[in-house]
């Protein structure tokens, strides 16, 4: 079993753990900051995206998702996404790939 704190997340992104199935990472896009865009992908895994805290939007395939503080978003293998913090705060998730991809 893995024990992971991600309270001290403060990097842009991190892998804090895994295995070969999966793997874990914290992402703080500080406000206004986006990551990813329209050619950005994942091609053999998906990405479950966990919002722990703050507020932006998640744009999946073309299609605006808003994302605040609890919410959960699965990003399927292939679909291209971007993530983006709100002007306000950052927003602070976690991220699980399966499998792998860092």
């Amino acid at each position: 079993m893995q024990l992971i704190d991600t309270d001290e997340a403060s990097g842009f992104f991190e892998v804090v753990g895994g295995t070969e199935r999966s793997q874990a990472a914290t992402m703080v896009l500080d406000p206004g900051r986006a990551t990813g865009g329209p050619t950005n992908r994942h091609p053999d895994s998906d990405q479950w995206l966990y919002v722990r805290s703050g507020t932006g939007h998640a744009v999946v395939e073309g299609e605006r998702i808003d994302l605040g503080p609890g919410d959960l978003a699965l990003i399927e293998a292939g679909e291209t996404h971007e993530i983006v913090a709100d002007e306000d705060e950052p927003l602070v998730t976690i991220n699980v790939y399966a499998p792998p991809d860092y």
